[in-house]
């Protein structure tokens, strides 16, 4: 693992990106926590596919859209609370995405849950490739995640585990302390996705020399 890729590197730049911003980022975090509790409640008075229906037409996109506010941040630009609903904006190939990570990731499960666990990190780039490359599709995002994700999946595992300290830090506040851990957890991920890009095309560089 080199440095640019340790866990504490990109905490380190999450944490100096929210400087100062942190009180915005809460507000953000308190609406998406918002709409995810309202879509939970929702689920219990709809019946059968009422809870995948709820997730994957309203609660994922709001999660998109939070993922992209932070990685605005990330990268120093002006952020509006707006964003957080950027997707419903190109929502048919969002939604698609959505779909086909859930739908990819559950048949791997299937296979035991490590399989799992491993392709969904693999797919885990899909949105921020899909938000900075408007002319991808779900499909075509999903398997350029796959490949930027090669020979960088234990990292961004072991980035998600460096958070359960956090996390459980979070829970004993009543979950009040996981307003600014969430964005903080958010930033961190798009912190890896920068590197990651920047990563994959040194290689396709190589590739190509």
């Amino acid at each position: 693992m080199t440095d640019s890729f340790r866990p504490t590197s990109f905490r380190n730049k999450a944490w100096e990106a929210l400087r100062g911003k942190w009180g915005m980022a809460a507000v953000a975090c308190l609406i998406y926590m918002a709409i995810s509790a309202v879509g939970g409640g929702l689920t219990s008075i709809i019946p059968l596919a009422g809870p995948l229906a709820i997730s994957l037409l309203v609660i994922y996109p709001v999660s998109m859209g939070f993922s992209f506010m932070l990685l605005d941040l990330s990268n120093g630009k002006e952020v509006d609370i707006k964003t957080m609903f950027e997707a419903f904006s190109d929502y048919g190939r969002y939604l698609l995405g959505g779909v086909l990570v859930y739908v990819y990731t559950i048949l791997w499960s299937l296979l035991f849950l490590i399989p799992g666990i491993i392709k969904g990190i693999s797919y885990s780039q899909t949105f921020f490739l899909m938000r900075e490359n408007p002319e991808l599709s779900g499909e075509q995002a999903i398997q350029l995640s796959m490949k930027m994700m090669q020979g960088h999946k234990m990292e961004y595992f072991l980035l998600q585990l460096s958070f359960i300290g956090w996390i459980l830090l979070g829970c004993i506040t009543l979950c009040i302390g996981l307003l600014w851990v969430q964005p903080y957890i958010t930033t961190a991920n798009a912190e890896f996705y920068k590197e990651l890009k920047k990563d994959y095309e040194v290689r396709q560089g190589l590739n190509a020399a």
